[in-house]
């Protein structure tokens, strides 16, 4: 006796890494856990934004005491 063919069914789209590691996470860590590390990724991003911001004033501190420099 033969097996019956096995027929191709429609594919699941396959999840994307962020979404597989969204699941992962729901799955191994609680609630509380999950909060702390996305406010934790929060307050990296903010300290990125305050460090470019700072780069940016330093630039035109400098530019500003280059032109008062030479003015005089």
């Amino acid at each position: 006796m033969q097996a019956a063919p096995v027929r191709a069914t429609a594919a699941l789209p396959i999840p994307s890494v962020t979404g597989a590691l969204r699941a992962m996470e729901s799955l191994l860590m609680r609630n509380g856990q999950r909060t702390a590390r996305r406010n934790a990724w929060t307050a990296v991003l903010e300290d990125r934004r305050r460090a470019e911001d700072r780069r940016a004033a330093q630039h035109v501190l400098e530019a500003a005491a280059t032109r008062s420099t030479s003015a005089t």
